[in-house]
């Protein structure tokens, strides 16, 4: 089911972007063609891999900078932070599959013969054709609405199982973000439940038992990002949820935080690449 699409003119192309959800649970497939989008510095709960088709792709991530080129894997895991911007003139087209923890901890532990938890990768960019090919078709079948559910589930298992084995680090964890903390957990937490207050570093840092400068650098250390980054992340994420439901874009605006509609739909489309209105165009059908 192809739940968004998103076409914006760029400076050579037009930006193109889709959403599918495929019959595999826990698993959503992005194709997309960029060339201005400049993504902000944020992160996702989920594993994402993808291959890039055309073009290149410039990011930050696990402290340093990569670039994935036409035909390379690119990926993130779970609590890092990154960002993205097209590494060429003619921006990246790639196809992205973004998948919950429990989906690759269940093909890891599967692999292993054993319970596992979710692996850990030590790079945001593979270089390993075969995995480049097997990435490619699982998406495409992913994003194929005729094909069977038994298709789908074995090109994911197969092509999780290549990825794990051949790349996933020694040193396996929950989340990259490892042991925090217990001021910055609670300070994260608190951002969550609170993402549409107006919250003061001093609150924070209150929250943490540390001074504003020291809860910046504790926070930042831990996280990989600072606080006001990490918050505008939880008004995305509510943001997303809310769009599920009925509820107008201007009433979203207001509940997450933003300073009106304009406001949201320009923040919205730099962390995922769509504006609020065409994430939620088919999500509703």
């Amino acid at each position: 089911m192809i739940i968004a699409a998103d076409h914006t003119k760029g400076s050579t192309l037009t930006d193109e972007t889709r959403i599918t959800l495929p019959r595999v649970h826990g698993v959503e497939v992005l194709t997309a063609r960029f060339t201005d989008q400049r993504f902000s510095k944020h992160f996702h709960r989920r594993y994402g891999l993808g291959v890039i088709e055309r073009g290149a792709m410039a990011f930050s991530f696990l402290g340093q900078n990569f670039v994935a080129d036409a035909g390379s894997v690119n990926l993130t895991v779970p609590g890092e932070m990154h960002d993205g911007h097209a590494a060429t003139r003619e921006g990246w087209a790639y196809r992205m599959l973004y998948l919950d923890q429990e989906v690759v901890e269940r093909a890891a532990s599967q692999a292993a013969g054993r319970p596992v938890a979710p692996p850990d990768f030590a790079t945001g960019v593979i270089h390993d054709p075969q995995l480049a090919a097997r990435v490619h078709a699982c998406h495409l079948i992913m994003e194929n609405a005729q094909a069977s559910l038994l298709a789908q589930q074995s090109a994911l298992l197969s092509m999780l199982g290549l990825w794990i084995k051949r790349h996933a680090a020694d040193r396996i964890t929950n989340l990259r973000t490892g042991p925090e903390p217990s001021g910055v957990a609670l300070a994260r937490t608190f951002m969550d439940e609170h993402c549409a207050q107006d919250i003061s570093l001093d609150e924070l840092a209150g929250l943490a038992h540390l001074s504003p400068y020291h809860f910046l650098r504790v926070f930042h250390r831990a996280v990989g990002a600072p606080p006001h980054a990490y918050l505008m992340n939880s008004r995305i994420r509510r943001a997303r949820q809310l769009l599920r439901t009925q509820m107008r874009l201007a009433d979203i605006a207001q509940e997450t935080g933003f300073s009106d509609q304009a406001h949201f739909t320009t923040t919205f489309r730099r962390f995922t690449g769509l504006t609020p209105g065409n994430y939620r165009k088919h999500l509703q059908n």
